[in-house]
């Protein structure tokens, strides 16, 4: 029994000391406003398979994409309604704890906090928890999954 002891404290630190895999903490609205670079509301135009690339540690084919945003409201940024600006992220694997990306759907109305990007063209999301629930829902949640593929609104909006 003496002898066990030890065996279950190796068990308990393998299982506990392990690196955690939780979610960081979402960040609240005032950080979330000082580090983003755009704060709006937008429409979702299209969304575009750019690459495809094989994650490292899961070996599944993850597609990178890049959407094109319409903006409807300004909160913060040197973007006014009308603008188009383009938001890129890349998938995740399946069975990871969290979202860690955000994904962004066609025909969706949807506040959003944005960063600029390196060369400052294409923005990303400012963390996990930047964009809102939507405000008009997406026209589709299927995304393309092919290099070259575009999944545009089916329908106009009526303004």
């Amino acid at each position: 029994m003496v002898r066990a002891f030890p065996q279950l404290s190796l068990l308990f630190v393998y299982l506990f000391a392990q690196p955690a895999l939780a979610l960081p903490a979402p960040m609240d609205d005032v950080e979330l406003l000082e580090k983003s670079d755009v704060v709006a509301l937008v429409r979702v135009l299209s969304v575009g398979c750019t690459s495809v690339t094989k994650d490292e540690q899961s070996g599944e084919d993850l597609p990178g994409y890049l959407a094109t945003l319409q903006v409807l409201e300004v909160k913060k940024g040197e973007v006014k309604p009308g603008d188009e600006v383009l938001v890129t992220w890349r998938a995740i694997p399946t069975g990871i704890v969290g979202p860690w990306a955000v994904y962004y759907y066609p025909g969706e109305e949807v506040w959003t906090h944005l960063t600029k990007r390196s060369g400052g063209v294409t923005y990303a999301s400012t963390w996990w928890n930047a964009k809102g629930e939507p405000v008009k829902p997406p026209q589709t949640t299927d995304l393309p999954t092919t290099v070259g593929q575009t999944v545009t609104m089916t329908t106009k909006p009526s303004e």
